[in-house]
């Protein structure tokens, strides 16, 4: 192993050179570790240091259990306090390449999520010419769980701290601090919608990508705090850092747990997301979705966004016993007068199929679709997609599939059992290089045009990627009209 060594605003950190040229640096602290008194504090910077700090081997995440068997991306966990911490993938150390970066946040449901995947490497961004930086943040209770004694969004206050040293210090691995664009998917991409809609978040980057985005609704302090309510009356604890800060990290996932269960006393929480970023009147002023609505929340950034066409639709509907479809729709928030429609559009399959693409529509596609609209009739910088490449492992274009195409990792741990034994590499080129182009030029090139109120242009990604006028126009008339 060839390692090189570079110094940061504090301290020197020694990465790895690879086989085809590139450069990473793994488990670099932007923020202390967050425990003791730190647990449920804003993210503090880190003690200087003088000697090289070990940059070869990624960091702990905050993500304590293993979701191997139940998750579609490869999700490591890696034991340790220092969670706040991320990692850069380099093609040099220039400091004058001013070279493009991408900063990526892992999904996860903001309760799971490790950015120590093998699906987020960046070597073929790094061949691209384009830097690619992966983050940790905390997850679940010590990130999102509204804390009387505590500041609220913790995990939303660790992406800003991120994002700041990127800021400060991606000159001297190559990147340019003014070219910095930020990704994620899922709960990543809810986070790049969050920032958008964040005030102390503006002026780090320039441009934004969320993937199948994914954000709390209802929103806004009084839900955080009826979670908080619910934390307590289910676990006799009280929803405070001194009652929390001393638990071990078992017995906070338990608890956890609890609070994420099914039942009636959830009434008025969001059905998904309990444990996610909300409006909390000062550093998220207002809810997200009505920012980037309503508002002129990100107005100046680009922004590229999409889902797949089927989430979740594999996620099993309730048995015999359970509410009926419609019902169940209802309080997925569709229209009475809109059920009809839906069962139509998309009752072919039966009733599991029906609750699954609803939940992807309420949860991913819908929201989206709004957030283009919305963009769209205010003449900012949108590119809208749908991935509807269907794998042959369940033939679905499902939750996840997207990423090792976008990330041009086909051989990477994992893939195969998604996509299967030949995912197509045409598709991986395509969608790999728009994102490069939409990183380097703010624009993902001239054969996928802006979403316009006038032709709603979206470019769906398939065996046959193109793009066709308002393919979704179904979606926006059930949901929205």
């Amino acid at each position: 192993m060839t390692v090189t060594t570079v110094t940061t605003t504090r301290g020197p950190v020694r990465g790895e050179r690879r086989a085809d040229g590139s450069l990473r640096f793994l488990g670099i602290p932007y923020a202390q570790p967050p425990v003791g008194d730190l647990r449920f504090a804003a993210p503090v910077p880190p003690e200087p240091w003088t000697e090289p700090l070990d940059a070869t081997a990624y960091g702990p995440t905050a993500q304590r259990r293993a979701f191997a068997e139940v998750t579609t991306i490869p999700e490591p966990s890696v034991p340790g306090a220092g969670v706040l911490n991320l990692n850069v993938f380099t093609p040099g150390t220039d400091p004058e390449a001013g070279l493009p970066v991408l900063v990526w946040i892992h999904g996860g449901g903001y309760v799971a999520g490790s950015a120590a995947s093998p699906w987020y490497d960046g070597s073929a961004f790094n061949r691209d010419g384009v830097v690619l930086v992966s983050l940790g943040y905390r997850l679940g209770i010590e990130g999102f769980l509204h804390l009387d004694d505590a500041p609220d969004n913790r995990g939303v206050r660790d992406w800003i701290a991120a994002l700041e040293w990127v800021r400060d210090n991606i000159a001297r691995f190559g990147g340019d601090p003014a070219k910095v664009t930020i990704a994620g998917q899922s709960a990543g991409g809810g986070a790049v919608q969050t920032l958008l809609a964040v005030p102390a978040a503006r002026g780090l980057f320039r441009g934004a990508l969320s993937v199948s985005g994914a954000v709390m609704s209802p929103d806004g302090p009084e839900v955080a705090r009826a979670a908080s309510r619910l934390f307590t009356a289910r676990t006799g604890v009280p929803a405070t850092a001194a009652a929390l800060r001393e638990l071990s990290d078992d017995e906070l996932l338990d608890l956890q747990d609890r609070l994420g269960a099914p039942g009636p006393d959830r009434e008025g929480l969001p059905p998904l997301l309990s444990l996610a970023p909300f409006a909390d009147g000062e550093l998220i002023p207002e809810p997200v979705l009505g920012a980037l609505t309503t508002g002129d929340a990100g107005a100046d950034v680009p922004l590229m966004l999409g889902f797949t066409a089927h989430e979740f639709n594999a996620f099993p509907a309730p048995g015999p016993d359970g509410p009926p479809v419609p019902v169940l729709l209802g309080a997925l928030g569709l229209a009475e007068e809109k059920v009809a429609a839906f069962t139509k559009a998309y009752g072919a399959d039966g009733p599991d199929t029906l609750f699954g693409q609803a939940l992807t529509d309420v949860t991913f596609r819908a929201p989206s679709l709004a957030v283009a609209e919305a963009r769209a009739a205010s003449g900012r910088p949108t590119w809208l997609y749908e991935f509807q490449w269907e794998s042959p492992v369940n033939g679905t274009a499902f939750h996840c599939l997207d990423l090792a195409y976008a990330f041009d990792l086909l051989d990477a741990e994992g893939v195969a059992a998604a996509a299967g034994d030949a995912p197509p590499r045409a598709l991986a080129d395509a969608m790999h290089g728009a994102w490069v182009a939409f990183v380097r030029d703010q624009d993902p090139g001239s054969s996928w045009p802006r979403y316009t109120a006038g032709d709603r242009a979206t470019m769906l990604w398939g065996a046959e990627s193109h793009v066709e006028r308002d393919p979704l126009a179904q979606v926006r008339e059930i949901w929205h009209d």
